[in-house]
């Protein structure tokens, strides 16, 4: 009878104690990361601007004969809507989908400001 006991014992935890472990709430994901804070100084616009050398040319002048854009001289509406447009995959591009991602509007304005100011060829 104390065996039968300790097994129906044994049993009735084992019933009991692993449906609640199941019940136990996943563990909540790590915060995401902070990203640093806008920077629309001056130089913080002119910093950003320079990242786009790379494709679209010292100056946002590509070189010549590229089929990239030129973004110097470029209406700022112009460059924020096809910003938006990259932004929201409804236009066709290679990484400038990615890329346009990662600013906020008031990063996108604030460079396509800054393009439209500058000289075209």
């Amino acid at each position: 009878m104390n065996r039968q006991f300790r097994t129906y014992f044994a049993a009735a935890l084992l019933a009991t104690g692993f449906p609640a472990a199941a019940q136990q709430a996943a563990p909540t994901a790590p915060p995401a990361p902070a990203f640093a804070a806008s920077n629309l100084t001056e130089s913080g616009v002119r910093a950003m601007a320079a990242t786009c050398a790379s494709c679209h040319g010292t100056g946002g002048k590509p070189v010549a004969g590229s089929n990239v854009a030129a973004l110097a001289g470029r209406a700022k509406d112009d460059i924020v809507q096809v910003m938006a447009q990259f932004k929201e995959g409804k236009r066709p591009a290679t990484v400038m989908h990615q890329i346009a991602k990662g600013y906020s509007d008031a990063e996108v304005a604030a460079v396509a400001d800054y393009f439209s100011k500058q000289t075209a060829r």
